[in-house]
């Protein structure tokens, strides 16, 4: 498989030991500070290739591990495997081999799944916490109980509890390919290059890991990891947290961000029009531009993107 090494070379990619197993890690720039980037499904460390070189110039340490069953990081056989007190174990142990002395955590999809309840579990101590297209777990809830939208949408939650079926459908469509979805959902499909989707389709093609990816999913539900977490409660989080939300998500309603800041102590929201699920891809200049304004204490745009749209159309 491609590294995000080979596509671009101001990024290394090194192996890193944390909680027992072995993570595949795309890393730029050095330093006291890291941030940490966690990717989500059915994807790849390489979703963050626009943000690494952009972290590394504002001084971070900037990692992105394949999270565990994803590219060449360790594969466990057992859906327990992948449970969310796993997940955030991952995470802290990760944290612990940076060995910084401030963590910011940017996190997309299951990636953010894994941040929020981190950082409502106070794992590790955060100083920044940044979520792209995931909702906090209490404003999720309540939007499954509003009615059918959000329902609708995560029809494939429920299909893939069902043993073994997922991956035959996944394997007999493998000519379809995860990238080539994940790119043909997008706004701005130039921004997934040919190589990029390589990466993702030859990912989500190796029956470990499609089994492993589909386990997150497994887990969290017949393996009890949400309801283990709601039976915890959800307090209030205290890190200063910015959202960044492409609103034409296919899987998550505009609806499911509603009633964050009811949860999050300092809270920033920025939503960014007609832009995909994969947001830090699919707008990446706009993305980096948020990313970057939130950690230097700088007033986050709001408006950027729906100028460039109006200009846009004007033309």
């Amino acid at each position: 498989m491609i590294s995000t090494s080979e596509i671009d070379d101001r990024i290394r990619t090194e192996f890193i030991e944390a909680n027992h197993l072995h993570f595949e890690v795309d890393m730029c720039g050095d330093g006291d500070k890291l941030a940490l980037c966690l990717h989500g499904f059915p994807e790849h460390s390489i979703s963050w290739r626009y943000q690494l070189p952009m972290l590394a110039e504002l001084g971070y340490k900037a990692w992105a591990p394949n999270m565990r069953g994803y590219g060449n990081s360790s594969v466990p056989m057992f859906m327990e495997d992948y449970s969310l007190e796993n997940l955030m174990e991952d995470v802290a142990a990760l944290i612990d081999a940076a060995g910084c002395d401030e963590v910011v955590l940017i996190a997309h999809d299951w990636g953010a799944v894994i941040a929020w309840h981190f950082a409502i579990r106070q794992i590790r101590p955060l100083n920044k916490l940044i979520i792209c297209n995931v909702p906090h777990p209490v404003p999720m809830q309540k939007a499954f109980g509003k009615g059918f939208a959000q329902l609708r949408k995560s029809w494939y939650v429920f299909f893939f509890q069902l043993p073994g079926l997922p991956e035959m459908m996944m394997r007999m469509r493998r000519h379809l390919g995860m990238g080539n979805l994940i790119k043909n959902s997008a706004y701005n499909p130039e921004n997934f290059p040919d190589e990029v989707i390589d990466v993702y389709n030859q990912n989500g093609s190796r029956p470990e890991n499609l089994t492993a990816m589909i386990n997150y999913y497994r887990a969290v539900v017949r393996g009890g990891g949400g309801k283990r977490q709601r039976d915890l409660g959800y307090p209030t989080i205290e890190t200063p947290t910015l959202m960044i939300w492409g609103e034409d998500d296919m899987a998550l309603t505009k609806q499911t961000t509603y009633g964050t800041e009811e949860v999050v102590k300092d809270f920033n929201i920025r939503y960014l029009p007609r832009i995909s699920h994969w947001v830090q891809q699919d707008a990446p200049v706009e993305v980096n531009a948020m990313i970057s304004a939130f950690l230097t204490g700088q007033p986050v745009p709001e408006m950027m993107w729906e100028a460039k749209l109006v200009a846009s159309n004007a033309v």
